[in-house]
């Protein structure tokens, strides 16, 4: 092949090349606020984010035995899944740290946000504002952290003081 064809050869090929590459793909549609909405349900822990709803441990328990029981057994005892009650002191001690929401977990909104993105194992999301705010309130109150008739709400979550609350080291991001 002589010096001109391969020249033009090359040159049609980057012709081509480049106007392939100057198209961009077409992979599915713009994604907007409304879809991603459903998903940008984090709660931090100054409970900023906090949907509208209550509830008490009293509502908590039936929501508990229904729908939670089963993996973390009765008021929490554990299995076949995690332990979410006891372990009071067990963190600063000598002997093995048994960690729970009560002796481990430092915010309270932490567990409402957990509970809400992803309980029930099998059906995560699933619960209603109001279930979330119950449930936590059972749990908490299991731990000795609230009482059996007070309400949890946006409100009252993000001012409840974790029993391991200044157990942590702030990590500055």
């Amino acid at each position: 092949m002589c010096m001109r064809s391969r020249a033009a050869l090359c040159g049609a090929m980057l012709v081509a090349a480049s106007a392939a590459f100057a198209q961009a793909p077409q992979f599915g549609q713009p994604i907007t606020s409304a879809d991603i909405a459903p998903w940008d349900i984090s709660i931090g822990p100054d409970g900023a984010g906090l949907p509208a709803g209550r509830g008490t441990a009293k509502q908590g328990e039936t929501v508990y035995a229904a729908k939670c029981q089963a993996c973390h057994g009765e008021k929490g005892a554990g299995r076949p899944n995690d332990v979410l009650v006891g372990g009071a002191g067990t963190i600063a001690s000598d002997g093995p740290a048994v960690k729970t929401v009560g002796s481990y977990w430092p915010y309270a909104t932490t567990l409402f946000d957990y509970i809400r993105r992803a309980m029930p194992w099998s059906e995560t999301k699933s619960l209603s504002n109001d279930e979330v705010y119950a449930v936590s309130a059972y749990i908490l109150h299991l731990n000795g952290v609230i009482g059996a008739d007070d309400v949890l709400d946006a409100q009252s979550l993000p001012k409840l003081k974790m029993p391991n609350r200044e157990g942590f080291i702030p990590f500055p991001r």
